[in-house]
């Protein structure tokens, strides 16, 4: 799988100011996941091998276990934690979302991380997650504001 996400992206030229980025999907539709899981039987050679410039990886529940594989992160490339879970309108606490980060920090400089829901709200067209676009809003008010109170910038 990882030799065939690589030839995907493999040799393509980012635009200025463009970067390449690949999300680790679990499943995401009415609310239900499909894999669970930590990331550490596949990140020494994902995280190595994909010529991309961020990960996009789910953290939002216990099925992705701790952050000890983003050691295998080599430097200069970009983790975005998916710390909000688009699944469910329980809105998590900034605080909560900090503390996650701080966490992820210890294993890879802060600097080279980010912060996002876990997945798209509605991966499909039909069959979405069981969640308002009102939630929705509230959840992505959510990343801004814990950008902003974590590395200090204007949303």
């Amino acid at each position: 799988m990882v030799a065939t996400d690589r030839a995907a992206v493999e040799g393509i030229e980012r635009p200025e100011g463009a970067a390449i980025g690949m999300h680790v999907c679990r499943g995401n539709q009415k609310s239900l996941w499909l894999a669970e899981g930590d990331y550490g039987p596949i990140a020494e050679q994902l995280f190595a091998e994909m010529p991309v410039d961020r990960f996009l990886l789910e953290f939002d529940d216990e099925r992705a276990g701790g952050f000890e594989p983003l050691r295998y992160i080599p430097a200069g490339k970009v983790v975005v934690l998916g710390l909000l879970s688009s699944k469910h309108s329980e809105l998590e606490s900034i605080e909560d979302l900090q503390a996650k980060i701080d966490a992820a920090a210890e294993i890879i400089p802060i600097d080279d991380l980010a912060v996002s829901p876990q997945c798209g709200f509605a991966s499909v067209a039909d069959g979405g997650n069981a969640i308002t676009v009102d939630d929705e809003r509230k959840k992505l008010r959510r990343v801004a504001d814990t950008a902003i109170a974590t590395w200090g910038f204007e949303a």
